[in-house]
């Protein structure tokens, strides 16, 4: 079989490594959680080669690249209709998983945001997701209150994940090397599917406070509070990245209880 281009407009870097390829996909952890797992854009198959030797789960493959699909019908005939050559940001989870399923994948820098938002949206579905991101954006993820990378998307993910950090991954190992550092991480959702608090008053506080991220939260937030009922609230005069999952829940409700 030829090998895949990859291509530059698709964000792809192939891992090469297969060490770190069999390290990737030993971090699933699937006990008691999920029985189906979908890779997203496995490119060769490298992440898949491993993947689909754990026999205990039912793995499907996403990617948008044609080349990389009719590659891969090649090498794994035997997946069928599990091969599904699409965008994952189009993908309509419940059309094909009819229960909760795990997530795994060397993802393409350039949307990263955008496929952590997707597992969001689809939270309760996806009860794991075991990923390569540009190093960035894995600390960003991971990050607690009061560190300069803690923003809008670790907030959100957090209030509904564990994110684990779990190892760092250099450009050397990729076929184009990327001009960055990459990091594996790992989310596990959390017991909770819902917060204990208006969901949609909770993503507009956190949006609104990481938007003027230099303003106090009184500031930033003067469009959601009422500013008398809430001028001894001590959470609003600091700023949105000094605030935990917990004391953006707290003050969610009190704004709720205020309004």
């Amino acid at each position: 079989m030829s090998l895949v281009r990859a291509k530059k407009h698709l964000g792809q870097h192939f891992l090469t490594d297969k060490n770190i390829a069999a390290k990737i996909v030993d971090s699933l952890r699937p006990e008691n959680k999920y029985t189906q797992v979908l890779e997203v854009g496995p490119g060769m198959g490298v992440l898949s080669d491993f993947l689909l030797q754990k026999t205990h789960l039912q793995t499907f493959l996403i990617d948008i690249d044609t080349e990389s699909y009719e590659f891969l019908q090649k090498k794994y005939p035997q997946l069928g209709e599990r091969l599904i050559n699409d965008d994952f940001l189009a993908m309509d989870f419940k059309k094909v998983f009819k229960e909760p399923f795990g997530i795994l994948g060397n993802f393409p820098y350039n949307i990263s945001s955008q496929i952590l938002f997707k597992v969001l949206d689809n939270r309760q579905q996806v009860v794991e997701v075991v990923g390569m991101f540009q190093k960035e954006v894995a600390e960003r993820c991971s990050s607690k209150a009061g560190s300069k990378e803690y923003g809008i998307l670790s907030v959100f993910l957090q209030a509904y994940y564990k994110v684990e950090y779990l190892f760092t991954v250099k450009a050397g190992v990729f076929n184009p090397p990327p001009k960055v550092l990459s990091a594996v991480i790992r989310l596990t959702r959390n017991d909770a599917e819902q917060l204990n608090c208006d969901e949609k008053l909770f993503w507009q506080v956190v949006k609104a406070g990481f938007n003027q991220r230099r303003k106090t939260l009184r500031n930033a937030l003067s469009s959601l509070i009422n500013k008398e009922k809430m001028t001894d609230e001590p959470a609003l005069d600091l700023r949105a990245e000094r605030l935990s999952v917990e004391d953006f829940v707290n003050l969610t409700n009190k704004i709720s209880a205020n309004r």
